[in-house]
């Protein structure tokens, strides 16, 4: 039987914008321009004969003819999306994860083949991002990321609070018994988190205002130049607790809770191998030891 349908790519567009209530968005999701969604909205209006949006362009409203058919849209989406992982069931589950670059170097990747061993069925493909990410306007099923505890959502799951210190080879941290000794060496800083000293200052009730010092790009490279001796830098502390315990770093004021947590966001319509991947991470972040308190002298 021939099938009397609108364009697939007009349908797409016009249930994404209105999921999201601007073109903008829906464009983000789908990878295009908002002319481009717009232009496939018109299409489908033509098609079916009837306004679906109204108002001006900045806010568009559905119309009645919008609202019935969103929601009745959205439905056949998900269901031919479960149709497609369904046939996909004797394959192996695919799982894509946006994650902070430093933390998939230093701490997700040294335990993936935990999970891997366990779940054999699942190809986990990693991408790192040092930005936020939204999974459900990215091809992403989930995304690692760290926030400020006061604006955790509901889909956010929380692995471990963010503990922050100096850390230092242990030779330069030898130097350092107090807060006030930082401003005898060199004070480490990375572009994507130049607040980071000032910062932590303010954590600690420091009334410094100098961090001198050098600035790297990547907080990778900090970390690096601290393990080479050539400064100190603040670290999360289960980025560093490794080095810590085999003696490439040393902590010599311990660490102070940040006001900020690592966890994982899923997608709304998350994959079925996205509930595995977060209970193992979970599992993970429960084994990790917790810091030594911060010292305020």
């Amino acid at each position: 039987m021939k099938r009397s349908l609108p364009p697939l790519g007009a349908l797409r567009a016009f249930e994404a914008a209105a999921r999201h209530g601007r073109m903008i968005l829906a464009a983000e999701e789908l990878s295009v321009t908002p002319g481009a969604v717009s232009r496939q909205v018109r299409l489908l209006e033509e098609a079916l004969g009837v306004a679906l949006f109204e108002g001006p362009k900045s806010k568009p409203r559905l119309t009645d003819a919008g609202r019935a058919l969103a929601p009745r849209l959205a439905g056949a989406f998900d269901e031919l999306e479960a149709a497609v992982q369904a046939a996909r069931a004797g394959q192996a589950a695919v799982l894509d994860i946006s994650c902070l670059s430093t933390f998939l170097m230093r701490w997700l990747i040294p335990r993936l083949h935990r999970f891997t061993t366990a779940h054999p069925e699942i190809d986990v493909r990693l991408s790192a991002a040092d930005g936020p990410v939204d999974p459900d306007r990215a091809r992403f099923d989930g995304v690692i990321t760290v926030e400020a505890e006061a604006l955790l959502g509901p889909r956010f799951h929380p692995l471990f609070p963010e503990w922050l210190g100096p850390v230092a080879a242990p030779a330069l941290a030898d130097q350092v018994r107090t807060r006030g000794d930082l401003t005898r060496v060199p004070l480490l800083h990375t572009q994507t988190r130049p607040e980071a000293w000032p910062a932590w200052a303010t954590l600690i009730g420091w009334r410094e205002t100098r961090f001198d010092g050098p600035r790297y790009e990547h907080y990778y490279y900090t970390l690096e130049a601290a393990s080479a001796g050539l400064g100190v830098c603040l670290a999360p502390w289960h980025l560093v607790a490794a080095d810590v315990a085999s003696g490439r770093l040393a902590a010599p004021l311990g660490f102070t809770r940040s006001g900020y947590h690592y966890g994982l966001r899923l997608k709304r319509q998350a994959r079925a191998a996205s509930e595995p991947f977060r209970l193992w991470l979970l599992e993970e972040a429960a084994a990790q030891p917790l810091p030594n308190e911060g010292q305020n002298g």
